[in-house]
């Protein structure tokens, strides 16, 4: 069974410093990081990425960052 990690991830809004797209990243694995039109693009791109970069520490035989070990999550209803 392949193992889960929760990733905590930021979305910035399009902007010209995001190249007027949505982008997308995992701030504890540095350069995991995507772009989209919508949201949801950028997220789903996200997630393949992030997939990529974690079966590439394992593949290394690396651990992978303890931020992943460590990640939560914070949900705040406003």
């Amino acid at each position: 069974m392949p193992e889960q990690y929760r990733l905590p991830y930021t979305l910035r809004e399009p902007s010209p410093e995001t190249e007027d797209m949505y982008l997308a990243e995992v701030p504890v694995l540095p350069g995991c990081r995507a772009w989209g039109s919508t949201p949801e693009e950028a997220l789903r791109i996200l997630d393949s990425v992030a997939t990529e970069f974690i079966a590439s520490y394992k593949s290394r035989g690396d651990d992978v960052p303890d931020g992943i070990a460590q990640a939560g999550e914070l949900v705040v209803a406003v």
